[in-house]
């Protein structure tokens, strides 16, 4: 599990280098229905505050579309992979 990004030039980074089959998951904390979306890096784990609400997986769309437009990579390439229900997830980022 991937952890301790400093920023969001961190995980492109990393991202950027992923080759062929592999991948990189991290943890995140989320916030949801919180006033702006925003992301904060933690030691533990990166923070999402996401605007939409945690209902019918309102909010997982949203964190997937977020994190697609940060990362600049396509929404297929994200999948929460844990925590479905929970504000703790498991986000695995796919090599293109």
């Amino acid at each position: 599990m991937a952890e301790g990004f400093k920023n969001i030039e961190d995980l492109r980074e990393k991202i950027s280098g992923l080759k062929e089959c592999e991948s990189l998951k991290f943890r995140i904390s989320v916030n949801a229905s919180a006033k702006t979306n925003s992301i904060e890096f933690l030691e533990e784990c990166i923070k999402i505050r996401i605007k939409e609400k945690a209902v019918d997986g309102k909010a997982n769309k949203a964190i997937t579309e977020y994190l697609s437009d940060l990362l600049k990579i396509p929404k297929r390439r994200i999948e929460i992979v844990s925590g479905f229900t929970s504000k703790l997830k498991i986000i695995q980022i796919k090599a293109d």
